[in-house]
């Protein structure tokens, strides 16, 4: 069986942002694991603009070369994990119109989720954002990675310093994309 594309979304586009940090942490453990092919997905790189396209994206008549790229990005993905911070209660509002640009695409794919922030570590925004990739079809797992007053974990150089504890929800968030993608695999023939 060929390894698994495992895309890491990193969600927040906010100049001098954490996510970046915690986002290289997780991708050197998921590169590690021979499991997995990983590749980035950057919102702030990617820079997609607010939905722009005229068709409803079940229908994928995309007009716009970046929304092909997107949709081409995706699509060739077998699991997530999403990097994100909690804003007010809820996700990066970056990541919404990143995901609202797609919908078939998302489809029969475990998604797991990175956390990070203070006392709540994140876990209201992964709450209100299993919500809305349910209804993308996608299979939110049950182990995440909550990194609760994330400011305290980075060093001088801005480099996260991880509790065992992180590490040991890192790995069970990887094993059970591991587990579940192959399976999610054959619904999308």
């Amino acid at each position: 069986m060929s390894k698994l594309v495992l895309q890491v979304i990193i969600a927040s586009t906010r100049p001098g942002r954490v996510g970046l940090p915690v986002a290289d942490w997780f991708l050197g453990l998921a590169r590690a694991d021979a499991r997995f092919d990983v590749e980035v997905a950057d919102l702030a790189e990617l820079a997609l603009p607010f939905l722009d396209e005229p068709n409803h994206p079940r229908l994928q008549k995309y007009t716009k070369a970046h929304t092909m790229a997107w949709s081409a990005q995706v699509a060739r993905a077998d699991a997530f994990v999403f990097v994100t911070p909690e804003y007010n209660h809820g996700y990066p509002a970056p990541l919404k119109n990143a995901l609202d640009f797609l919908f078939v695409e998302w489809a029969d794919k475990p998604v797991g989720f990175v956390s990070y922030g203070g006392v709540a570590a994140g876990t209201r925004s992964v709450q209100t954002l299993k919500q809305v990739v349910a209804s993308l079809k996608m299979v939110p797992i049950v182990p995440a990675v909550t990194i609760a007053y994330v400011a305290t974990l980075l060093d001088s150089d801005r480099v996260l310093q991880p509790t065992a504890e992180l590490e040991a929800s890192a790995s069970a968030v990887l094993s059970e994309l591991a587990r579940l993608a192959p399976v999610l695999r054959t619904l999308r023939g």
